[in-house]
């Protein structure tokens, strides 16, 4: 295989944000960001709102499909997700230049608690989505109190609090949403205003419940492993105690800043040389807010990451977006994750969501004389050399390349399902085998399963059965595995396919244990490639195929064991995927299952580097009587599967 012309964005060019300041390549070789892009780009965001602000400034009602719970809620939402980035804008320039943000957020304060003006907010109820904007709110206030709270007029500081108590005696979501109650509770505790000290500790004290060990969390029962450790279950017990001061245990503080201590240290691994997030899990329209808890690391004294690190990572992510058209022409953040691309949303997700993405500008705070702003820009991980990362916590295996900067992660362990007895369903964002940073997971609308990232058996009218419930069965080393059950209709028990995967360097190879019905076919696909302006291209041949974009980036999928010499396949889509319009997917088929456990061996590979691709053909698989496979990679390092 040739070299590949890879085309990448002009970091020169961006249209959406013409006033950007020049770039610093002396403090920031690597982004050439500073601090005052992040504050321009604030300021973009900031101004571009006010077209769609209600007459009291209480609500922004921004175009776009209402979430389930209603355009009300929404323009509050709106309010209070733009007040969190106003706040940082604002307390990171000790109040100086910003009037015209204080006054706009004062008016809208006064407005929205009036119980009885046009502008008025919805009051938080019993699960309500209220209660998410009022710890955004909370942060807020508190971020700006000299500023702010203190000059309000009282009887809008009472209105405030009367409107926050609502949160008092609610029943909340069990997930991360209990400690928008503590955020809540713990500002009103703050200005002397009535609270529940026993709601307080029960939030945080349901947080110990979820803690799996290795700085990762569970957003509630189950398995759910995602972005929520980032821009919540971390991010907010490090703003209860800048809230709290003095009321808050220091003991628990300190275990806190121990857990994010360490969750940084794996996070870190999450963000491409192209500063692209792995896009795996929900809510993931919140796009650079996976960049908060590195600044909360430096905030709480608790980051094992070098300050020039940090910036570049965090400087990373936002420019990697802006980059590729966001914000949109108008200023403003769509639902998507580049473009607008609603499969990528949940029910609650409104056209004001994704400014859950302002936690991404937490590091104004931060002075401006502060060595993450000040200290020269460091590499992140991928960029310096090949990562092989363990994650048992949550199920996970993480391996990058320092040739493409891209991060791929392995999934046997995150599949978003409340504890059984509960029914499995099946998101493309939690129930693929692996995730990257230079991908995004097919996105067909439900029932249907996507193909990539997946093995399935396939019913007599073609449609794929999906993963369901993952069970783990471990990482360790180079190896994660887990099982599931695949069910096909009619099937109460279903059939088990168990799967280890083992990966060295750009290469995954996934030993497959699959049980099914004689006759069945079995289905397996590779990573999905996506580009806006051509559809991928295609090539096959007896039991491989491989899809390769315009710019090299590259999907192959190779039958080492079990599949036979049938032809390979590319499927093809339209508008099914975040990266891009057009999307392909290679595919390996057995057309009949002999019944029976059968053992199947693919080597899974994505990759912009051409060395990876031109090497497959040496990966080499040998079985033992006992059930053991033996692999040979590419490179001819050997690895064991018991």
């Amino acid at each position: 295989m040739s070299a590949p012309h890879v085309s990448l964005p002009d970091p020169t060019h961006l249209p959406h944000l013409p006033h950007l300041p020049p770039p610093d390549p002396l403090t920031s070789p690597l982004t050439g960001w500073t601090r005052a892009h992040w504050e321009a780009i604030a300021d973009r965001l900031l101004d571009a709102l006010t077209p769609y602000a209600s007459p009291g400034l209480a609500q922004y009602r921004l175009p776009g499909p209402p979430s389930h719970s209603g355009p009300w809620s929404d323009g509050l939402e709106g309010f209070a997700r733009s007040f969190l980035l106003a706040a940082f804008r604002i307390a990171g320039s000790g109040g100086q230049g910003v009037s015209g943000l204080i006054e706009r957020y004062a008016a809208g304060l006064a407005a929205g608690t009036d119980p009885r003006g046009p502008d008025r907010w919805p009051p938080i109820t019993d699960r309500s989505q209220p209660m998410v904007e009022a710890a955004s709110l909370a942060i807020a206030l508190h971020e700006t109190r000299p500023w702010l709270w203190d000059r309000l007029d009282d009887r809008v500081r009472q209105r405030v609090a009367d409107w926050l108590g609502g949160f008092v005696g609610a029943v909340v979501n069990d997930s991360n949403w209990r400690l928008f109650q503590v955020i809540t509770e713990e500002f009103l505790a703050s200005v002397g205003a009535p609270h529940s000290r026993s709601e307080i500790d029960a939030g945080l004290a349901r947080l110990e419940d979820w803690y799996r060990g290795d700085g990762w969390y569970t957003d509630g029962d189950g398995r759910k492993f995602d972005y929520y450790n980032a821009w919540a279950l971390h991010l907010y017990p490090v703003l209860w105690a800048r809230i709290a001061g003095p009321r808050a245990d220091p003991r628990l503080v300190a275990e806190h800043q121990r857990r994010l201590r360490s969750f940084l240290h794996d996070h870190q691994h999450f963000f491409g040389a192209d500063g692209a997030p792995v896009h795996q899990g929900r809510s993931l329209t919140y796009r650079f807010a996976t960049a908060a808890p590195l600044w909360a690391g430096v905030l709480s004294d608790a980051t094992p990451l070098p300050p020039g690190r940090t910036r570049r990572l965090a400087s990373g992510a936002l420019k990697h977006f802006a980059e590729r058209g966001v914000p949109d022409e108008h200023g403003l953040l769509t639902l998507g994750w580049y473009g607008p691309f609603l499969p990528v949303t949940q029910r609650y997700s409104g056209p004001a969501s994704p400014y859950w993405a302002s936690k991404a500008f937490l590091g104004l705070l931060l002075p401006a004389d502060h060595p993450v702003w000040t200290a020269p820009e460091e590499p992140g991980p991928v960029e310096t050399a090949d990562v092989r990362l363990s994650l048992p916590a949550p199920g996970w295996l993480l391996h990058s390349t320092a040739a493409d900067g891209i991060v791929r992660l392995v999934n046997h362990g995150s599949d978003r399902l409340p504890p059984p007895p509960a029914a499995a369903d099946d998101s493309p964002h939690y129930a693929r085998f692996a995730y990257s940073s230079a991908t995004a997971p097919e996105t067909p609308p439900a029932p249907r399963v996507g193909p990539d990232n997946h093995i399935a058996l396939l019913a007599p009218d073609g449609t794929p059965t999906p993963r369901g419930r993952i069970h783990p069965l471990g990482v360790d080393g180079p190896r994660a595995a887990s099982w599931h059950r695949a069910l096909l209709p009619g099937d109460s028990e279903g059939h088990r396919i168990e799967t280890v995967s083992v990966v060295h360097g750009p290469w995954e190879v996934r030993v497959h244990r699959v049980d099914a019905p004689p006759g069945t076919p079995v289905r397996e696909g590779g990573w999905a490639v996506a580009d806006d302006t051509a559809p991928p291209a295609a090539r096959t041949g007896p039991g491989w195929a491989l899809a390769r974009r315009p710019d090299g980036l590259t999907s192959t999928l190779i039958g080492l064991h079990g599949w036979g010499d049938d032809e390979g396949a590319v499927v093809a889509a339209v508008g099914s995927n975040a990266y891009g319009h057009h999307s392909a997917t290679p595919l390996l088929t057995l057309p009949s299952h002999p019944g029976g456990t059968r053992l199947m061996v693919t080597l899974v590979v994505l990759s912009a580097d051409p060395v990876a691709h031109a090497l497959v053909e040496g990966a080499r698989v040998w079985t033992g009587a006992d059930g053991s496979v033996e692999i040979r990679f590419p490179d001819g390092i050997r690895e064991s599967v018991p």
